[in-house]
């Protein structure tokens, strides 16, 4: 017998314990997060590049018109803010007073604080309160404080909590509304897996909460601040023991996914119909993004071509060394630096003779050979980047005064804002990166979307408050 649930005090208001993931780009906007505060719950404005719109309605491209990577961050900062605050002031409008709107950012998205600032200070009285992850964000709990908003750190562990506690959220404590625990086995979206743990094994979520919880009581944090599960939640059924229970506190659960798949939301239908066919183990747990996090995503044929990229890659030196003995002759252009393996030559000459004819190299002294069509489209991706992440391997950008990671600009990776803000806006879904949670492929099982039903956001919640 499903235990239900009861509404929780969040910022100074009472709501549903069932809080919207945030999704960028544009994955979340003013629809859903607005219809999802409006049912009672916490809705989450994506502010990762969020669509602003024009006098007539219609949303304005984010185009790029600088010459310069630095003079194109300005140009991504000023889209970002005028967009999330767009979003936020339409959301708010649109939950009538009920419920709360939260906003969510990638602390290491390109000029996260500016960003936070500029919107934070436009949307004054809206913001309930501010999630964040990718990173570890210290600075998230002051800049959120300064402007009088609640902050809520997503996590993968205690450890990582305890180490953002002690640094700087201990100094505002008054202001932590909940912590957020995104499992990184099942999430969607970029994974906070540390290096000591294995992406193939994945591990229990309740000790790792438990732990959370404990690590907050050392701390001194109260239990009914809440822990928020993220990751694999499909029905709270499955989660009855979690609720009330004494050993976590108050619990609090977040729904990335199934949000996707509303009358609300954004995204394209052609993505929507796409989700209702995915079966177990269609997500796959990557790290081909060109943040470095790992992170989980449909395996469409975009990611299998990232997926085949890396796997047409040989390593190289530049003079005959141990077992390189052998000069590449495929693919160099005549170079005759290049020793490889006796193995990875005749790799090379098949890759060649199937087409890919050309090659680049990696930060790690490898080659990865691709078509000249690829080679093209990756060259002018890197020369367009625009400083959306504060460090991408992809185009060696980065947020610091020489707007250089000071390593080689990595082809085994992606432009991630050109890929995002296309299929958010109706490019191709098997050609773009789409993000999903691992339990996507229950769309397929649950009866509730038999027939191709696509619920509102207001039976989606009242469908999960009943423990389905």
């Amino acid at each position: 017998m499903f235990k239900g649930i009861k509404p929780i005090l969040y910022a100074g208001r009472e709501v549903l314990p069932l809080v919207e993931g945030g999704k960028g780009v544009s994955a979340t906007n003013h629809m859903s997060s607005g219809a999802w505060a409006a049912a009672g719950g916490i809705g989450t404005v994506s502010a990762v590049n969020a669509d602003s719109y024009d006098p007539e309605g219609r949303i304005i491209p984010q185009v790029y018109h600088a010459l310069t990577r630095r003079d194109r961050h300005e140009e991504l900062i000023k889209y970002a803010i005028d967009g999330a605050v767009e979003q936020v002031r339409r959301a708010f409008e649109m939950s009538n007073g009920k419920g709360a709107i939260n906003i969510n950012v990638l602390w290491e998205m390109g000029g996260a604080q500016r960003i936070l600032h500029g919107v934070l200070e436009r949307t004054k009285g809206m913001v309930a309160g501010v999630t964040c992850g990718a990173g570890m964000p210290y600075k998230l709990s002051e800049i959120a404080a300064s402007y009088g908003v609640t902050y809520l750190p997503i996590i993968s562990s205690a450890r990582a909590f305890s180490a953002l506690w002690k640094r700087a959220y201990s100094k505002f404590a008054g202001y932590l509304s909940a912590v957020v625990y995104e499992d990184p086995w099942l999430a969607g979206g970029h994974n906070g897996l540390s290096n000591a743990e294995d992406p193939l094994a994945p591990q229990d979520p309740y000790p790792r909460v438990k732990a959370l919880r404990d690590a907050m009581r050392e701390g001194g944090i109260s239990d009914s601040v809440p822990i928020v599960m993220a990751g694999g939640v499909w029905n709270l059924k499955e989660w009855d023991n979690w609720i009330d229970n004494p050993e976590l506190g108050q619990i609090a659960f977040q729904f990335g996914t199934r949000p996707l798949l509303t009358q609300e939301s954004p995204i394209p239908d052609e993505w929507k119909q796409r989700l209702m066919t995915l079966e177990e183990g269609d997500v796959l747990l990557h790290r081909f993004s060109p943040t470095g996090f790992y992170s989980s995503a449909v395996r469409n044929p975009f990611l299998r071509n990232l997926e085949a990229r890396s796997h047409r890659q040989i390593a190289f030196t530049k003079e005959e060394l141990g077992d390189h003995a052998f000069q590449l002759d495929v693919g160099v252009a005549g170079k005759k630096n290049v020793w490889v393996t006796k193995g990875d030559l005749l790799h090379a000459r098949e890759w060649y003779a199937q087409g890919f004819t050309e090659t680049l190299k990696t930060p790690d002294e490898t080659l990865v050979f691709v078509t000249p069509e690829e080679k093209a489209v990756i060259r002018k991706d890197q020369a367009d980047c625009m400083g959306c992440l504060s460090q991408c391997a992809f185009s060696s950008w980065a947020d610091n005064e020489k707007n250089s990671t000071g390593r080689l600009a990595d082809p085994r990776s992606f432009c991630i804002q050109k890929t995002l803000q296309d299929i958010a806006h109706g490019g191709p879904v098997e050609e773009n990166l789409m993000f999903a949670g691992h339990a996507a492929f229950r769309f397929k099982k649950d009866p509730f979307y038999s027939n191709g039903f696509v619920p509102t956001v207001k039976q989606l919640i009242d469908r999960i408050a009943a423990g389905d």
